[in-house]
């Protein structure tokens, strides 16, 4: 702290290992505000390696674009875990580590010498935090499960999409590994806050974080309506309240919102006053919820002659709460992350310059910023075990 260009985080050193994203994304978090993150990779190399978006669309290891984003700012080993000798690389690393970030099933953990009791007891000051679908206890800890598990069992894709008129259609999971990136935002604050608790007592600790409650923790008022009332949220049926819908523009889509009063008469001068806005069917927010279709496609006829940005700064200055709809064109060009600086220049060997999303939050004493590319596989073994650790490079040779 008395080293104004110093990271504060900077003191922490943090283990990371396990495969994909939820551990590798909280890892992640607390490297780009500058604690040190050792990465311990398998000899096959992280899953995400495999994943793409790879340059050219050529598959390349070590040119992938999620594990390149995850892995920025850490420096990566190569230890095998389920052998005594990648064990014992491990138990040179924790020795001096705050903190052990993973997402290795329960089941598996005593084989890869990450039980955490055994890890606590041997390292009191460790602060060991574990990600897992249904975690540490109960029926399904032992279950195995991937990221669409985690968003069943959690109760988020019984919610979406909302409001479907289509009971015959599947539910649907949000895009993307979203369940594995909350999963990670939790092992990233509650390991800090349990680093805060350690410099008051001197003692670490185990988390045990689950996905599934982390989505269940997530679902707004759904679960409290069934506590207070005994009603089941659905994804199923319609708006109660309307507008309240996405419309095409003339160059894109647009989400169209105005359940107020006050915002629905300030949308209808707005569109012009069209006659039919004073229909008996659209005379209160209740009645045009229960129209929304033809409420939708009266308003589509006018949605559909504007540009979506000039629609959208038409509406805000009317105090009329739509919004676009950004594809990921959208973003980077986006005028206010631009501004705010939220992607950031990476030079990564083997790819060249590229542009990654930066932190989505801005500290007032502390700098964040991308210090170094994600790791070739095993890139720092030497430097981190035999430099550091003075661990004799044929060892270290034969764990890999």
């Amino acid at each position: 702290m008395d080293k104004p260009n110093k990271s504060p985080f900077a003191a922490i050193k943090i283990v990371e290992c396990g495969e994909g994203i939820s551990a590798a994304f909280g890892a992640k978090m607390l490297a780009d505000i500058g604690a040190e993150v050792i990465k311990i990779e398998s000899p096959e190399g992280d899953v995400c390696r495999q994943r793409g978006p790879f340059p050219g669309d050529k598959p390349d290891p070590e040119k992938s674009g999620i594990f390149v984003y995850l892995n920025s700012n850490k420096r990566g080993v190569v230890a095998d875990l389920k052998k005594p000798e990648g064990q014992e690389l491990l138990g040179k690393l924790l020795g001096s580590a705050d903190i052990l970030i993973h997402n290795v099933a329960p089941d598996q953990r005593a084989a890869h010498g990450l039980d955490s009791a055994a890890l606590t007891a041997k390292y009191p000051k460790l602060i060991v935090t574990s990600i897992s679908m249904f975690g540490e206890t109960g029926p399904y800890s032992h279950y195995k499960g991937y990221e669409l598990t985690a968003a069943n069992a959690g109760g988020w894709t019984n919610l979406s999409p909302g409001a479907s008129p289509f009971p015959d259609l599947p539910p649907l999971k949000c895009f993307g590994s979203q369940c594995d990136f909350q999963g990670g935002a939790h092992a990233a604050f509650t390991s800090m806050a349990a680093w805060l608790h350690r410099l008051k007592t001197g003692k670490g600790q185990a988390i045990d974080i689950s996905e599934q409650e982390v989505i269940a923790a997530m679902l707004e008022m759904n679960l409290v309506h069934y506590t207070y009332a005994g009603r089941e949220a659905s994804r199923l049926g319609q708006r109660l309240l309307g507008p309240w819908f996405i419309a095409d523009t003339a160059d894109g889509k647009i989400f169209c919102l105005a359940v107020e009063e006050e915002q629905w008469k300030r949308l209808v001068e707005l569109m012009g006053n069209p006659e039919w806005a004073n229909d008996e069917l659209f005379k209160d927010r209740l009645s045009r919820g229960a129209n929304m279709d033809a409420l939708k496609a009266l308003m589509s006829d006018w949605i559909s002659g504007w540009k979506t940005q000039d629609l959208y700064q038409a509406a805000q200055k009317a105090r009329v709460p739509f919004a676009p709809i950004n594809t990921m064109k959208d973003l980077y060009e986006n005028p206010h992350l631009q501004e705010r600086g939220f992607f950031a220049e990476l030079d990564q060997p083997g790819i060249g310059k590229i542009k990654l999303p930066g932190m989505p939050s801005r500290y007032g004493a502390t700098k964040w910023e991308l210090r170094r590319p994600a790791p070739r596989l095993g890139q720092h073994s030497e430097e981190v075990f035999c430099n550091e650790l003075g661990i004799a490079k044929d060892r270290v040779n034969a764990a890999r």
